[in-house]
């Protein structure tokens, strides 16, 4: 049977429970119309200190569940609890503030079924009319924006707490946290895991009571857990952005002195500190990139699938960047010790000339990292790659048109053995 298990997480919510009991249960028929055969209403009171769980007690004998927590676990928590209890083959949840309306459900399902879509999130972001405030607003949208360009899939609205989802898709979005951050490393995570995630516009209306979310605090939170579940994954594209503020931080640093060059300044000695930062942004590009590249390989082997992919799902390039850094760290050592000869024949009043000095022991520096990189993903493509030979090595039926078998063989062909017995 498809059953649908709404999980409704509840603390302190006597001001909005009963009206949210209310409008869910009335969408049954509803959702039996688009090819469920019943709904499950389960509320998780998480320690409430109000008539929270009186208030649910009402609805018992009309196919409500209360789950009461011991401890409170907060959101995330009680809504794991929720969905440790449920029998519904398909999951859903929402708030128990009456800021979400069960009434979408009914759609949200449907578009499961017709997308072929394991997870479901109804949209707050994707234009119809909301009562969500401008403060909230401008944090999702920041928020879905960084989502959508950690995994290169576009999402208007990563934190919504109202979703739909198979089952069997938490086995891919476990872990989770149990926090109000449950819902955003949710939406992250199910881009990384390749599950199929589609948006349904719903309608957002003003909670009943007081809200429980902190704007600066929660919202640091958001940003944390997006920022360090995606490095779970694909590490290189968080440091790889990383390392692309600092080449363009280095590049803003050193256009005054180039400018100063090209006009033919000869006092350029005021420059002097911005050519350090540039010379610091350049160093710490390439480290955060290399780093990043090794990191992608890390995460590779844990995920036992393909260490990085490019945009579209292409390689960016045909070898790997990352497979060239032997080369191009071997030729800064070798511009670097160039640059440091060149200095022991240029000389000024104070003795070697700093402005070679200085750029000599950045490329070295440079090319030292890049050589260590390369050795160090070198040696994690050959582990990710050396139980793959090996099977192709051993393997029993691999057929090789590279080679010709001849063999002596004390069989007697069918042929000979019909003329010997016609002989005898």
């Amino acid at each position: 049977m498809n059953i649908l298990s709404i999980v409704v997480p509840a603390y302190n919510e006597e001001d909005g429970v009963a009206s949210v009991i209310e409008r869910t249960l009335v969408i049954e028929p509803e959702l039996k119309q688009v090819g469920l055969d019943g709904m499950e209403l389960i509320i998780v009171d998480d320690c409430s200190k109000d008539r929270t769980a009186e208030i649910v007690k009402r609805y018992i004998d009309r196919g409500v569940v209360l789950v009461q927590h011991k401890v409170n676990r907060n959101y995330g928590g009680a809504l794991k609890t929720g969905f440790r209890h449920a029998r519904g083959n398909y999951l859903a949840f929402m708030d128990a503030d009456g800021t979400y309306p069960p009434e979408y459900f009914p759609r949200m399902f449907q578009a499961l079924l017709e997308k072929d879509a394991d997870l479901v999130i109804g949209s707050r972001m994707a234009g119809i009319e909301s009562e969500m405030p401008l403060t909230r607003r401008i944090g999702n949208t920041l928020f879905a924006g960084l989502v959508t360009m950690i995994g290169n899939v576009r999402i208007t609205d990563s934190a919504s707490g109202q979703r739909i989802l198979k089952r069997e898709a938490l086995e891919k979005l476990y872990p989770l946290p149990d926090g109000l951050n449950f819902t955003p490393v949710m939406s992250t995570r199910a881009i990384h895991e390749d599950v199929k995630m589609v948006e349904v516009p719903i309608r957002y209306e003003e909670r009943a009571g007081e809200s429980k979310l902190s704007v600066i605090n929660d919202g640091f939170r958001f940003l944390f857990t997006i920022l360090g579940t995606a490095s779970t994954y694909n590490p290189v594209r968080l440091l790889g952005g990383l390392s692309v503020v600092a080449v363009l931080l280095a590049g803003l640093a050193i256009l005054p002195w180039l400018l100063a060059v090209m006009n033919g300044a000869t006092e350029r000695v005021a420059f002097t500190p911005l050519l350090f930062v540039a010379m610091t942004g350049v160093i710490a590009a390439v480290n955060l990139f290399s780093i990043g590249t090794a990191f992608n390989y890390v995460v590779g082997l844990f995920h036992h699938r393909p260490i990085r992919q490019g945009l579209l799902g292409r390689p960016i390039f045909n070898q790997p960047l990352e497979m060239k850094f032997g080369r191009i760290g071997l030729a800064l050592l070798i511009v670097g010790g160039l640059l440091f000869i060149a200095s022991l024949f240029v000389r000024s009043t104070e003795g070697p000339a700093w402005f070679l000095l200085v750029p000599s022991a950045m490329f070295v520096i440079t090319g030292i990292q890049l050589g260590t990189s390369w050795m160090l993903v070198k040696t994690l493509s050959n582990l990710a790659t050396r139980d793959m030979k090996a099977e192709a090595d051993i393997g029993s039926e691999i057929e090789d048109d590279n080679a010709i078998v001849i063999r002596r063989t004390n069989e007697v062909s069918k042929v000979t053995q019909e003329i010997n017995k016609a002989l005898s």
